[in-house]
């Protein structure tokens, strides 16, 4: 099945960058001059937004000489907040080219171009050398991608051995079909989840060493609480990024993702896995 057009279609309209400015307006913030924590909010486009992004970095070590791979990166919030943070280079590589173009954008305003670059790309068959890497990280991605099998098996080549892979995922659980739109999908078509035993299986077969894999899903469930309650105070929600890309749709596809979280039909997940020798 070849979805990459419409999985990139899902998250694309053409006018990312003027929506952007606008809602940074809307904060208060010069578009031409952005801080990482005045984007945080729209540039962390995964549950939980810049709390996971925190999560994902605790979980490994990371220094100016290494290089890290972001599969599925964006608009580079979280790219740009590793090379912040550790000092690495980071190259982050999206099946979307409007959001490569902001990305890199962004990036450059914030003058951490030396630092982060972006490339347009599938995940499944990515433009890299085979080791090139030190570490990687994907952050709801896997969702989108119906070959698990060579996915995980194109991470294990792009990684020198004994690197690091962290992912940050959407699981399958139990109770039925989810309900679409979601955030990652407008229909069952480019939804393709699996459950947390087939993905410690699938990493297992492509090479990794599974270190910890284990439920956020009282995380998620706290997260969406508290958010809630600030929209109730007539505040903003802390993770903004699902308004900003989808628009219309992004109601019912918040919606329907807290509906699936509540009812344990979506279990989101973080693993922590080594390429083996």
């Amino acid at each position: 099945m070849h979805t990459e057009g419409e999985v990139s279609a899902h998250y694309s309209r053409g006018d990312l960058l003027s929506r952007l400015n606008a809602a940074l307006l809307d904060d208060g913030v010069d578009p031409d001059r952005p801080s990482i924590e005045a984007l945080a909010p729209y540039d962390q486009f995964h549950g939980r937004g810049l709390e996971a992004t925190l999560e994902v970095a605790a979980l490994v070590q990371a220094g100016p000489a290494d290089h890290v791979l972001d599969i599925g990166s964006g608009i580079g919030g979280p790219a740009r907040w590793f090379a912040q943070r550790f000092g690495c280079h980071v190259t982050g590589i999206d099946l979307t080219p409007e959001f490569c173009d902001v990305a890199r954008h962004l990036t450059h305003l914030l003058g951490l171009a030396d630092k982060v670059s972006f490339t347009v790309g599938d995940a499944a068959a990515m433009p890299f050398a085979d080791a090139g890497f030190d570490g990687a990280y994907s952050m709801n991605v896997s969702m989108n991608i119906a070959d698990k099998g060579a996915f995980y098996r194109e991470i294990h080549r792009v990684l020198r051995p004994g690197a690091w892979l962290v992912l940050s995922e959407v699981a399958k659980g139990e109770g039925g079909e989810l309900d679409y739109p979601t955030p990652w999908a407008s229909s069952a078509r480019t939804s393709f989840l699996t459950t947390p035993q087939e993905t410690q299986r699938g990493l297992q077969s492509a090479g990794f060493d599974v270190i910890r894999l284990h439920s956020t899903l009282d995380e998620a469930r706290a997260y969406g609480a508290r958010s809630r309650a600030m929209v109730e105070r007539g505040e903003k929600p802390p993770h903004r990024a699902v308004m900003l890309i989808h628009a219309d749709l992004a109601a019912r596809a918040i919606a329907n993702t807290a509906r699936g979280i509540h009812e344990g039909r979506i279990i989101p997940i973080e693993v922590l896995c080594r390429k083996l020798q």
